[in-house]
């Protein structure tokens, strides 16, 4: 966006720095500092980063814009929103939202970083309400996305048919999918399985007329093997089936940790496996996804895991660098019909 609320082309958009929040996360400032250093050295992308300077330290050679105030993890995100207007996360957006930043990144408060980024940034022309994309990983293969994994926790079946088509245009423009398919996450896959609000969506999509490719519904065992490119539920039942997903991946690599360090034996299986289990290990890792975007919002906005290394804000850096500059928002715009 610039000052006055025109948006800008991907060419001036790629001149701009991408705004991070050096405050949002566990281990901040040190690991989002290193991070931003690593894509503006390593990438060559512009950097900016926002926070206390007295809390941030040294960043040089990277700019800081200097706020006083920082939203904690802990905190109510849109009463911090509304209260701490010189915050990392406020200022982020607001850099955003005046043109002089292509895209804002954060690891911080979840929901203060939605809060921040609709109430500056504002949001797309006829979209009800913004959801986050998060990218689901599939062996082999482009991940799918799941939308929504968070913002809203009620829904209506119109909200819905919108995360399925800027869903479908974030799946098309971030991983090259032609003409997406997109599902519906339910208890069954038959159109008759689920929730009241599930069952009307069903019937609103596979009525046509929304510009999406819809498949029909899968289950939640499903994910990790998806049939869809995109798959389209309520934040409250979206964030519990990541969690769960993160969970029972996290437990499964310890478990074979575990096994392979019981004796000289399994060492010597782990010695031949992991070259082999290392890349899978790698596609699997959330740190190597590169965050979840915003979708709705007037801006690029990349919601970054809390527990954030270095290595995932390098690329989620790179990931709103390259959203930025291929004018994701406008394409967002262009495929939301009005609920």
């Amino acid at each position: 966006m610039s000052r006055r609320g025109e948006r800008l082309s991907g060419e001036a958009l790629a001149k701009l720095p991408v705004a991070v929040d050096a405050m949002g996360g566990d281990r901040a400032p040190e690991e989002i500092v290193a991070g931003a250093r690593r894509a503006a050295e390593e990438d060559g992308i512009a950097v900016v980063l926002v926070g206390p300077p007295e809390l941030v330290g040294d960043t040089a050679p990277l700019e800081l814009v200097a706020c006083t105030e920082v939203i904690a993890m802990d905190e109510d995100p849109a009463g911090s929103v509304r209260r701490k207007k010189d915050s990392s996360l406020v200022r982020a957006a607001e850099l955003v939202r005046d043109g002089r930043a292509s895209a804002m990144v954060s690891a911080g408060n979840t929901g203060a970083t939605m809060a921040s980024a609709l109430l500056r940034m504002g949001r797309i022309s006829g979209v009800s309400r913004p959801a986050i994309a998060t990218p689901l990983p599939r062996l082999g293969r482009a991940p799918a996305v799941l939308v929504d994994s968070g913002a809203n926790t009620e829904c209506t079946p119109a909200m819905l048919v919108q995360f399925a088509q800027m869903g479908a245009a974030y799946a098309a423009e971030r991983y090259g999918v032609a003409d997406p398919a997109v599902a519906l996450l339910s208890i069954g896959e038959e159109p008759s399985k689920g929730t009241p609000v599930v069952k009307e969506t069903h019937e609103l999509l596979e009525g046509g007329g929304t510009g999406v490719r819809f498949i029909g519904n899968i289950e939640g065992r499903d994910l990790l093997e998806s049939p869809a490119d995109v798959v389209v539920t309520d934040g409250f039942t979206g964030n519990v089936a990541l969690k769960a997903l993160e969970g029972s991946l996290r437990f499964l690599l310890a478990t074979l940790l575990g096994v392979f360090a019981t004796n000289d034996e399994t060492k010597a299986a782990a010695d031949v496996l992991m070259p082999y289990l290392g890349p899978v290990a790698a596609q699997l890792d959330p740190e190597h996804v590169g965050g979840a975007m915003l979708l709705g919002v007037e801006g690029v906005c990349i919601i970054s895991h809390g527990s954030s290394s270095q290595v995932a804000v390098v690329n989620a850096i790179r990931v709103a660098h390259d959203l930025a500059r291929h004018e994701i928002v406008g394409r967002l715009a262009g495929a939301v019909q009005p609920a």
